[in-house]
Protein backbone atom coordinates (compact mmCIF):
# COMPACT_ATOMS: atom_id res chain seq x y z
CA UNK A 1 0.00 0.00 0.00
CA UNK A 2 1.79 3.12 -1.19
CA UNK A 3 1.29 6.56 0.31
CA UNK A 4 0.06 9.12 -2.18
CA UNK A 5 0.24 12.00 0.33
CA UNK A 6 1.72 12.25 3.80
CA UNK A 7 2.24 15.49 5.71
CA UNK A 8 2.33 17.11 9.11
CA UNK A 9 0.81 20.55 9.66
CA UNK A 10 3.35 23.31 9.03
CA UNK A 11 4.40 26.10 11.39
CA UNK A 12 5.49 29.26 9.61
CA UNK A 13 3.28 29.02 6.52
CA UNK A 14 0.19 28.28 8.60
CA UNK A 15 0.59 31.27 10.93
CA UNK A 16 3.41 33.60 9.81
CA UNK A 17 2.43 36.42 12.18
CA UNK A 18 2.39 34.08 15.19
CA UNK A 19 5.77 32.69 14.16
CA UNK A 20 7.32 36.15 13.87
CA UNK A 21 5.80 37.18 17.21
CA UNK A 22 7.29 34.07 18.84
CA UNK A 23 10.72 34.91 17.41
CA UNK A 24 10.42 38.46 18.79
CA UNK A 25 9.51 37.07 22.24
CA UNK A 26 12.72 35.01 22.51
CA UNK A 27 14.63 37.84 24.26
CA UNK A 28 11.75 38.18 26.77
CA UNK A 29 12.88 35.47 29.23
CA UNK A 30 12.85 32.83 26.49
CA UNK A 31 9.05 32.84 26.21
CA UNK A 32 9.33 32.68 22.43
CA UNK A 33 11.41 29.49 22.61
CA UNK A 34 8.81 27.83 24.82
CA UNK A 35 6.00 28.86 22.43
CA UNK A 36 7.95 27.63 19.39
CA UNK A 37 8.85 24.31 21.08
CA UNK A 38 5.22 23.70 22.09
CA UNK A 39 4.01 24.63 18.59
CA UNK A 40 6.63 22.39 16.96
CA UNK A 41 5.61 19.40 19.09
CA UNK A 42 1.95 20.00 18.22
CA UNK A 43 2.69 19.98 14.50
CA UNK A 44 4.85 16.86 14.69
CA UNK A 45 2.17 15.09 16.73
CA UNK A 46 -0.33 15.23 13.84
CA UNK A 47 -0.04 13.52 10.48
CA UNK A 48 -2.43 12.95 7.59
CA UNK A 49 -1.73 10.17 5.10
CA UNK A 50 -3.65 9.25 1.96
CA UNK A 51 -3.10 5.84 0.39
CA UNK A 52 -4.80 4.23 -2.57
CA UNK A 53 -7.73 3.03 -0.45
CA UNK A 54 -7.62 4.81 2.93
CA UNK A 55 -7.15 8.13 4.69
CA UNK A 56 -5.31 7.91 8.02
CA UNK A 57 -5.04 10.72 10.57
CA UNK A 58 -2.75 10.21 13.56
CA UNK A 59 -2.60 12.59 16.49
CA UNK A 60 -0.55 12.55 19.69
CA UNK A 61 3.01 12.10 20.94
CA UNK A 62 2.82 9.93 24.05
CA UNK A 63 -0.65 8.56 23.51
CA UNK A 64 -1.91 8.11 19.96
CA UNK A 65 -5.32 8.67 18.45
CA UNK A 66 -5.86 7.24 14.96
CA UNK A 67 -8.77 7.80 12.61
CA UNK A 68 -9.01 5.76 9.45
CA UNK A 69 -11.57 6.32 6.70
CA UNK A 70 -11.97 4.36 3.49
CA UNK A 71 -11.83 6.60 0.45
CA UNK A 72 -15.01 5.04 -0.94
CA UNK A 73 -16.86 6.13 2.22
CA UNK A 74 -15.98 9.82 1.87
CA UNK A 75 -19.02 11.96 1.12
CA UNK A 76 -17.52 15.46 1.16
CA UNK A 77 -14.06 17.05 1.41
CA UNK A 78 -13.93 20.70 2.43
CA UNK A 79 -10.80 22.86 2.09
CA UNK A 80 -10.64 26.17 3.98
CA UNK A 81 -7.94 28.73 3.17
CA UNK A 82 -7.59 32.33 4.29
CA UNK A 83 -5.87 34.87 2.07
CA UNK A 84 -2.50 34.26 3.76
CA UNK A 85 -3.06 30.48 3.65
CA UNK A 86 -3.56 30.67 -0.12
CA UNK A 87 -0.39 32.73 -0.54
CA UNK A 88 1.65 30.17 1.43
CA UNK A 89 -0.10 27.09 0.00
CA UNK A 90 -1.57 25.72 3.24
CA UNK A 91 -5.07 25.25 4.60
CA UNK A 92 -7.49 23.28 6.71
CA UNK A 93 -9.24 20.18 5.46
CA UNK A 94 -12.42 18.51 6.72
CA UNK A 95 -13.37 15.01 5.57
CA UNK A 96 -17.02 13.98 5.98
CA UNK A 97 -18.40 10.47 5.67
CA UNK A 98 -21.88 10.53 7.19
CA UNK A 99 -23.54 13.06 9.46
CA UNK A 100 -22.91 16.75 9.97
CA UNK A 101 -19.55 16.57 11.78
CA UNK A 102 -16.30 15.80 9.95
CA UNK A 103 -14.64 12.44 10.62
CA UNK A 104 -11.22 14.03 10.11
CA UNK A 105 -10.37 17.72 10.53
CA UNK A 106 -6.79 18.98 10.15
CA UNK A 107 -5.49 22.56 10.10
CA UNK A 108 -2.29 23.84 8.53
CA UNK A 109 -1.67 21.14 5.93
CA UNK A 110 0.56 21.92 2.97
CA UNK A 111 -1.21 21.70 -0.40
CA UNK A 112 -4.71 20.80 0.90
CA UNK A 113 -6.25 20.94 -2.58
CA UNK A 114 -3.97 18.08 -3.60
CA UNK A 115 -5.52 15.96 -0.85
CA UNK A 116 -9.01 16.80 -2.13
CA UNK A 117 -8.02 15.94 -5.71
CA UNK A 118 -6.38 12.64 -4.66
CA UNK A 119 -9.54 11.60 -2.85
CA UNK A 120 -11.78 12.57 -5.78
CA UNK A 121 -9.55 10.72 -8.24
CA UNK A 122 -9.49 7.55 -6.08
CA UNK A 123 -13.27 7.65 -5.67
CA UNK A 124 -13.72 7.76 -9.41
CA UNK A 125 -11.52 4.70 -9.84
CA UNK A 126 -8.33 6.53 -10.85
Amino acid sequence: MSELYSANPVMFKNNPLGFILSILLIPAFGIGIIILLYWYLQTKASKLSVTEHDILYEKGLLSKERSEVGITGVRTVTVRQSFFNRIFGVGAIDIYTAGDDPEISVKGLPDPNRVRELIKTRQNGG
